[in-house]
């Protein structure tokens, strides 16, 4: 399947962040919506002490510290990250991040290996796709 998209240069200070709640903002920049046929990624804004709720996807992700301090819970262990720091999350594996700092901010590069991508919270076991957080 051939596309026309043209090449790009995403720059995330000119982007629109979507609210995720709870003090989390997402920048989505490889997506569907540019051309993407295999991946999706984009950042995720993170105030001092916010998180997102533990959750599984239906496929691998990875996140890379940009900025800041951060706990990631991977399968009920927490590991603390800094920059640079990266994730490996197979499919189906309960998860979530939060800032470790009260005050600085934290910023993350995630990656899903599918433009198909979904999100199950673990609480509720609501699913939706990773894509749709940005059409809010």
């Amino acid at each position: 399947m051939t596309h026309s998209f043209p090449a790009s240069v995403l720059r995330p200070a000119e982007l629109t962040p979507f609210s995720r709640g709870g003090g989390a903002r997402t920048i989505p920049l490889v997506t569907s919506a540019r051309g993407a046929e295999v991946f999706l990624n984009g950042q995720t804004l993170f105030e001092g002490g916010a998180g997102i709720p533990l959750h599984t996807h239906n496929c691998p992700e990875s996140v890379v510290i940009l900025e800041g301090d951060a706990v990631v819970e991977i399968d009920g262990v927490e590991h603390h990250l800094t920059r640079f720091d990266t994730t490996y999350v197979d499919a189906g594996v309960p998860h979530r991040f939060r800032n470790a700092s009260g005050t600085a901010p934290m910023r993350i590069l995630w990656t899903y290996a599918s433009v198909e991508a979904t999100r199950t919270i673990v609480s509720t076991g609501l699913t939706t796709r990773v894509d749709a957080e940005h059409s809010r």
